[in-house]
């Protein structure tokens, strides 16, 4: 068992009770601004923000600190489409085939149909891909730990940086979405969580007409 090593802790400068209230609440605003969106501009992106975010992403605590993620930042129209046109096969054969009628009634109220063209229009998809055991050493796995819950707080981080910066997000989940490893390269230990839509939003961009719930529905203090 390898020796543990502690370093001192850089701690963010601290707030007194009033600020850090004034700035929960200020930051809960902001965040409650958040949308899903399905229309996006063309409008670049630089790469150099896409490598900060993901840097970001890749700051979110993991089981064991294994970091079981990676992340494939796409701006290749060609790849750009190959993903829009699997995606789009697997979606028709969701909607006509394997959905539910009660999925599909809640999916309704949203005009969610087959198809997908900001997976086009978007200048970035980040394909997110959780990582079922580390790399091989010397002819072994190396075993990760809690990766869902680990790859979605890094999607959490992500999701709500891009927010940050004023731009859009959709997280898109295809079923299934091993066309992402075949398209991308990807080894078969990784197994593909989310494809992330990042750009900014077209010109009136509409969203659905949608309330969250209170926090006294989805909180309790004892």
């Amino acid at each position: 068992m390898s020796e543990s090593r502690f370093i001192p802790f850089d701690a963010p400068k601290p707030l007194n009770d009033q600020e850090m209230v004034d700035e929960a609440r200020a930051f809960a605003t902001h965040s409650a601004r958040r949308r899903t969106l399905r229309e996006f501009s063309d409008r670049p992106v630089p790469r150099d923000v896409i490598e900060a975010l993901l840097a970001t992403a890749g700051s979110a605590p993991s089981g064991a600190n294994r970091q079981p993620w990676h992340f494939v930042a796409i701006a290749d129209p060609a790849i750009k489409r190959r993903i829009r046109e699997a995606a789009e096969a697997e979606e028709r054969e969701f909607y006509e085939r394997r959905a539910p009628d009660d999925w599909l009634e809640a999916l309704a109220p949203f005009g969610t149909t087959a198809e997908k063209p900001f997976l086009e229009t978007a200048p970035w998809l980040i394909a997110v891909f959780a990582e079922r055991w580390g790399e091989v050493e010397q002819g072994r796995r190396v075993k990760n730990y809690y990766v869902p819950e680990s790859v979605g707080l890094a999607c959490g981080l992500l999701v709500t940086a891009c927010h940050h910066l004023g731009l859009s997000t959709l997280t898109h989940t295809p079923s299934p979405m091993g066309f992402l490893n075949e398209i991308l390269g990807r080894p078969s230990r990784e197994k593909p969580y989310l494809l992330l839509v990042v750009g900014h939003p077209a010109a009136g961009a509409r969203v659905p007409d949608i309330e969250r719930k209170p926090l006294r529905t989805i909180a309790t203090f004892v």
